[in-house]
């Protein structure tokens, strides 16, 4: 038995709650995880894992080895690090999740300088709106907006998003301009924007001096993904607050309409999000720097 391996093996079943998740994330077969479990349970002589057919619970002794294990790994790694040129030339798989709008519009067109910068990384990019559990899901970072709801993660702050509120010309001329964020609510159709299993839909905020107005309804449809969000208001479903980098070329062109330009919506903070190792990994601070750096550069993602 590869003792090491086996240890790596234990701790994402841990971090993973489930032998499948463990095995696809490792890239390996299940056959192979459940093995490597058995004979580390077998070596110790003692019972790690309690396993049904729905779950994988960690015993006592289990969570107590988990603990000092994933300690180890974490000083292991630390010390291969140190002793190559890993520092200088970070190399590996790096597994980042980015919602959709930010990793259409800003990550991917500029993806080749990370690359080109380090050609020994390789970069797995998941696009997607939904909340990620970055040890779960084996993430090593995520971009989002937004209050950090998880003060267990270390948070780097690299911008912000702008709103503006918008509809189609077809929706305004049904329906049309709303004078006052109130109108909204007696007249008018807002696109919803919901997120998480539980469905919490986003409130649309509206600023002006000292008034303050959150709306949530009126709305005849509501989606969870920002390209079908910007859709659903280009197809005159009604009107939204926009991430104003994704919606300026719309309004240049015609096909978006400004609502209520003195009425604003307060931008969000944008971060880079990780797991709190003690000591950064070379690949995640080389892709958090070229983020911050990115993000910098356009005026549109720096506006307070």
């Amino acid at each position: 038995m590869d003792q090491i391996q086996a240890m790596r093996v234990f701790v994402r079943v841990v971090e993973t709650g489930s032998f499948t998740r463990a095995a696809d994330s490792l890239g390996l077969p299940k056959g192979t995880v459940t093995k490597q479990i058995q004979a580390l349970e077998a070596r110790l002589r003692a019972k790690l894992l309690n396993r049904t057919t729905r779950r994988v619970t960690v015993t006592p002794d289990g969570a107590a080895y988990f603990e000092r294990t994933a300690r180890l790994l974490n000083d292991f790694d630390d010390i291969e690090a140190s002793m190559t040129n890993a520092q200088a030339n970070p190399s590996g798989r790096l597994r980042i999740d980015v919602g959709t709008q930010i990793a259409q519009h800003v990550i991917l067109p500029a993806l080749n300088t990370f690359l080109d910068r380090y050609p020994d990384m390789q970069v797995d990019l998941g696009v997607s709106d939904r909340t990620v559990d970055l040890l779960s899901d084996n993430v090593d970072c995520v971009i989002r907006g937004g209050v950090l709801a998880d003060q267990s993660l270390v948070a780097r702050r690299i911008g912000s998003l702008a709103f503006v509120t918008v509809a189609s010309p077809a929706y305004i001329k049904r329906y049309g301009m709303p004078q006052h964020p109130n109108d909204i609510e007696k007249r008018h159709q807002l696109v919803g924007f919901f997120s998480g299993t539980a469905r919490r839909p986003y409130p649309h905020e509206f600023h002006k001096g000292d008034e303050v107005i959150d709306l949530t309804s009126p709305y005849r449809v509501s989606v969870n993904d920002g390209n079908a969000h910007l859709a659903a208001v280009l197809g005159g479903f009604g009107i939204s607050q926009c991430v104003r980098l994704v919606a300026d070329p719309y309004l240049q062109n015609g096909e978006l309409v400004e609502v209520l330009p003195e009425w604003r919506c307060p931008p969000i903070p944008m971060h880079v999000v990780y797991p709190p190792n003690r000591h950064l990994s070379a690949k995640v601070r080389a892709f958090v720097d070229w983020a911050a750096e990115l993000f910098a550069k356009d005026p549109q993602l720096q506006r307070n």
